[in-house]
């Protein structure tokens, strides 16, 4: 099988695409590039099918080197015969070609291994045959060196034949099948652990199919497993398996076969269950993790697009009871004018000099809005910020604080303000965070963020190019400041990296911004590959060249020309004017493709549009402070925090976010609470249901 054979069996694909792709991404393009500038190519596809060929491609190569190395161990043993080649070599389902391999797998020596060392093997293959004769005669021959009896040589027989009913490959097949349709899960509360294992008290004697448990339900439980506290199995009716093998190997009714049959339930309850088992419940999680994984993207990627306030000078307050709340005051480019503590809350009591302080930096940095963390003493602060009166008109946002501390602590804050503590960094962020989601955020690792599901339980690789894949297209498809943007931001711009995002920063230092796109190439080590990459995604502002601040790519500046001169109108005159742009043709351009041409047309309409919307201000229940101020029926104003696969957490102004289970979503059922809500979304929720012992809020979207 070729690769793309391969590729559009597993993606339904069309060919051309697929080949036009690998083409691509190993002549060293990126997703973004491929997917934004090179759709006459791949007809159209976008990032997520490219990643997926991508991902596909990988996974074949993986596959073929593993062929490899099953061939090579097979033959250094002398083992590999003409048959199993072509079966190992034609095998691109990596279980099944395990299973070819399971039987020359080098391992620790097993009672099979014994018994063929001492000679049993021919016995084995005579018992196996099941041709009728008496086992104790035939064993009669086999009693010599270390074989003490007939009982001893039909023992080790049955340690052969076991081995061998687990290591077929067919036979393997068919009880997978059986463990994939009909293995139950069941967990069991771990002796000893009912106090400590409290949060994990529904599944202390809990039992579902396999194929039924949700991947939440999955990964919680596997990490009360990995803590000690539940024990967990997944098998189907032993009778029932033991019986389908017996089916399978049990040729005859003889004494032979009796042995056989006794081999059978032998190697199904001390091999194959364990084997398989262990494989099915790896499945399992595997899927799960995807399913965590795809709603950890998703999150990720709305959490980054969040509408941003822009360049507007902000104080932002890191809420605090006792430690007093930290205040900075930023300008347009996020850069600290000015930090301070006060100590409005109990036990200062200090509420009057702290809003005359904060009326009196409103007025001399001209503050243009007020971002508060949503932490500890947040609604407090909010409730005084509010009662301030302030020489203009202030809207107020309270700002997600999840990961504020992380980036306090990290090197890239220490790098930004070498001479200020933790909490002038924290609020420094909260602030850049209402100007900027995306810029700040990028500076924090994304399982830190607050909005994955069981994101420690998950394969963490995988984990972690999903959410670099998502954190990739957010800031390709926004774009970034060429002149402005911080090094943390520019290397994630397609075809630029780490390096050339600081050679970059270096260049702006030492020589000044930038004017022009074609200025990038005078930037060390970057070089014609990373230019055509990278030149689409960064903006310009006030070159001499308008594109140069556009989405339009480098490449396609001469269209444009050619466009402006079909109209008789310069360049900048076409750029915005959505009347003009409207009177293009592609039939005027038959060199140009369809994909280029429309692309070109809506960029012109609105060139360098950030896809983001605008920040809203949400308003809480005033009323609301604790989780004791709830009734049931209450309608409350909210904002979702955090998607999962079985429902939505929603902000009401407590310190609790409360839970829309997916069943109260819609009036219609929901699988994918994701496509009925999204992150940052602004909602009215009634309250269902008050646990305050155990800190639960129940919700219903209305």
């Amino acid at each position: 099988m070729q690769k793309n054979d391969y590729i559009q069996a597993n993606s339904g694909l069309q060919p051309k695409s697929i080949q036009n792709t690998i083409n691509l991404l190993e002549g060293g393009a990126t997703v973004p590039f491929i997917a934004r500038y090179r759709k006459e190519m791949t007809n159209g596809l976008d990032e997520v099918e490219i990643a997926f060929i991508r991902d596909l491609a990988k996974k074949f190569d993986d596959l073929l080197a593993r062929q490899k190395t099953v061939l090579s161990s097979i033959e250094e043993q002398g083992k590999l015969y003409n048959e199993l080649r072509e079966k190992i070599e034609q095998c691109f389902d990596p279980i099944l070609l395990e299973d070819l391999y399971l039987p020359f797998k080098q391992k620790r020596q097993t009672k099979g291994d014994k018994a063929k060392k001492r000679g049993l093997e021919p016995l084995a293959k005579m018992i196996m045959a099941q041709r009728g004769g008496n086992p104790d005669a035939m064993a009669q021959q086999f009693v010599k060196g270390e074989v003490e009896d007939e009982d001893m040589a039909i023992s080790g027989a049955k340690d052969i034949i076991a081995e061998w009913i687990h290591e077929n490959s067919v036979a393997r097949s068919r009880m997978r099948q059986l463990f994939q349709r009909k293995s139950i899960l069941v967990s069991k509360l771990v002796k000893g652990k009912e106090e400590e294992a409290s949060k994990y008290r529904d599944y202390f004697n809990f039992s579902e199919p396999l194929f039924r448990c949700a991947s939440h339900r999955l990964l919680a439980l596997i990490r009360a497993e990995r803590e000690g506290f539940l024990s967990l199995k997944a098998q189907p009716d032993v009778e029932e398996a033991i019986d389908s093998l017996e089916r399978f190997f049990v040729k005859s009714n003889d004494d032979c076969s009796t042995i056989v049959a006794e081999a059978c339930k032998e190697s199904y309850k001390r091999l194959m269950c364990p084997s398989l088992e262990n494989e099915i419940l790896k499945e399992a999680k595997e899927k799960a993790d995807k399913e965590a994984i795809n709603v950890f993207s998703t999150n990720l990627r709305q959490l980054l697009l969040a509408p941003p306030l822009g360049s507007k000078r902000i104080l932002a307050i890191d809420p605090g009871f006792r430690t007093g709340c930290k205040v900075v005051c930023l300008d347009e480019s996020g850069e600290l004018l000015m930090n301070q503590t006060i100590y409005p809350h109990a036990p200062q009591n200090e509420s009057s000099a702290a809003k005359s302080k904060l009326a009196q930096w409103v007025q001399a940095y001209k503050i243009d809005a007020i971002a508060i963390g949503d932490g500890t003493a947040g609604r407090e602060t909010e409730s005084l910020v509010k009662h301030v009166r302030f020489d203009r008109e202030l809207e107020v946002y309270v700002v997600r604080e999840d990961g504020a501390s992380i980036y306090s602590a990290s090197a890239i804050a220490r790098k930004e303000f070498p001479n200020y503590d933790v909490t002038v960094r924290g609020s420094v962020s909260i602030g850049r965070r209402l100007m900027d989601p995306l810029a700040e955020l990028v500076k924090i690792d994304p399982k830190s963020i607050g909005v994955g599901q069981y994101q420690h339980e998950v394969n963490q690789t995988l984990l972690k190019d999903a959410l670099d894949d998502a954190v990739v297209s957010c800031v390709n498809a926004v774009g970034v400041d060429l002149n402005t943007a911080s090094p943390y931001l520019l290397s994630y711009i397609s075809g630029l990296g780490p390096t050339l995002a600081e050679n970059i920063v270096a260049y702006r230092s030492e020589i000044g911004a930038f004017n022009s796109r074609e200025e990038l190439k005078k930037v060390k080590r970057l070089g014609d590959k990373a230019y055509e990459q990278a030149a689409g995604f960064l903006r310009v502002r006030n070159a001499e060249n308008p594109l140069d601040n556009s989405a339009v790519h480098p490449e396609s500046y001469s269209v444009v020309k050619k466009m402006s001169k079909k109209l008789n109108v310069e360049v900048k005159d076409l750029i915005g004017n959505e009347s003009l742009v409207g009177q293009l043709n592609k039939t005027d351009f038959p060199d140009l493709d369809s994909f280029t041409f429309d692309d070109l047309v809506k960029e012109l309409k609105k060139p360098g549009r950030d896809p983001r919307k605008k920040a809203k201000v949400l308003e809480f229940d005033s009323t609301i402070r604790t989780i004791d101020d709830l009734r049931t029926g209450m309608i409350l104003p909210g904002i979702v925090t955090n998607v999962t696969a079985f429902g939505a957490f929603v902000n009401i102004g407590i310190k609790e976010n409360g839970l829309i289970h997916k069943s109260n979503l819609a009036d219609v059922y929901v699988e994918d609470p994701a496509k009925f809500i999204a992150l940052h979304e602004h909602v009215q929720v009634q309250v269902l249901e008050v646990d305050a012992a155990r800190k639960r809020v129940g919700l219903k979207r209305v």
